[in-house]
């Protein structure tokens, strides 16, 4: 069970982190939202819980709780520029179906 991120996304984190000056490193999950049920939440961390899981991956921290490693095992978070948009993506091989404007997906 683990996740990954490409480089690109790494770099984007990296400085993120450093811009905030503080930080134990990036959360990745899931809540329950949208018309498909499931979307993605990325939130910096400052303390770890008790049910994190801790994946490092080109030098820095990508933390899950249990109940959304779950849905996200064996997930890569990339960062994309596409046109004049950016942001992160996630690769992840458990989704069957995601709704139309790509907010949520379902497990």
């Amino acid at each position: 069970m683990a996740i990954s991120m490409t480089a690109a996304a790494a770099e984007r984190v990296g400085s993120f982190l450093q811009n905030r000056g503080k930080g134990v490193g990036l959360r990745v999950g899931v809540k329950t939202t949208g018309c498909s049920g499931l979307a993605y939440v990325l939130e910096f961390v400052d303390e770890l819980n008790e049910d994190d899981q801790v994946f490092e991956d080109h030098g820095l921290k990508l933390v899950v709780d249990g109940k959304s490693l779950v849905y996200i095992d064996g997930t890569q978070l990339d960062f994309v520029k596409e046109g004049l948009n950016e942001g992160f993506k996630f690769n992840n091989p458990n989704v069957n179906g995601e709704c139309g404007c790509g907010e949520s997906f379902t497990v």
